[in-house]
């Protein structure tokens, strides 16, 4: 087995972020920098769930018949 390291918790020296930490969270907090368009999803969704009932009613059909 392996030994594992932990790791050292070093506080951050200085209180002023610098400006790629500033860039960073800015664009964290900006809600219109990510937004996916996810629509094809939700019709391969609606697809799988309609070709699931479809066949869930096959086997009941066939359950009876059978």
């Amino acid at each position: 087995m392996s030994k594992r390291r932990k790791r050292k918790n070093t506080p951050r020296t200085g209180s002023k972020p610098t400006a790629t930490s500033e860039a960073v969270t800015s664009a964290r907090k900006s809600p219109d920098s990510f937004n996916p368009d996810y629509s094809y999803v939700k019709k391969d969704l609606q697809t799988i769930g309609i070709l699931a009932g479809i066949f869930i009613t096959i086997l009941v059909i066939l359950s009876f018949i059978l």
